[in-house]
């Protein structure tokens, strides 16, 4: 299988609270293989195999973010 990478913006992220919501979301989905938040840059960089679009953006949505 091929590692995919997926990188998209969440301007509403400020904190480690944040991070740790996301990241708790994300980890959950299925073929996510790591999370890394940057709360500078307000982005979120997903590694993983068959990644889903659709079903990472819903996780972020249920942490509580919208993605712009």
């Amino acid at each position: 299988m091929t590692t995919e990478t997926l990188v998209l913006a969440v301007p509403g992220m400020t904190c480690g609270h944040c991070e740790a919501a996301v990241t708790e979301e994300v980890s959950a989905v299925a073929g996510v293989a790591a999370v890394a938040v940057d709360l500078d840059a307000k982005t979120v960089t997903v590694t993983g195999t068959s990644l889903d679009r659709g079903r990472i953006v819903a996780a972020i949505d249920e942490a509580g973010f919208d993605v712009a």
